[in-house]
């Protein structure tokens, strides 16, 4: 399974309606949080390695009604104290 984060623009006034319709309707959601500056929402998704990520992005989030548009972040490793290479400790 790999990470991924999409910050996601909404319609003016429904930040709350998109994150309550993405909770119901994507599966493969973690977590979703309202934000501020140029996006609303930044949700964080957990996708099976083989899967396209861009298709996931295009027809399960910018496809939910009040989308405006999303900005996508891959990410790699994920650094916590139980998995921290080197031992050394991550503030």
């Amino acid at each position: 399974m790999r990470a991924v984060f999409v910050m996601i623009k909404c319609e003016l006034g429904k930040a709350y309606q998109v994150a309550e319709r993405a909770v119901e309707e994507i599966e493969q959601i973690s977590e979703i949080y309202s934000t501020s500056g140029s996006y609303d929402l930044l949700a964080k998704f957990y996708v099976d390695d083989g899967t396209d990520v861009g298709r996931f992005v295009t027809e399960k989030v910018q496809t939910l009604p009040n989308v405006k548009d999303t900005f996508t972040l891959i990410t790699f490793n994920a650094f916590t104290p139980d998995k921290n290479p080197g031992g050394t400790r991550i503030a």
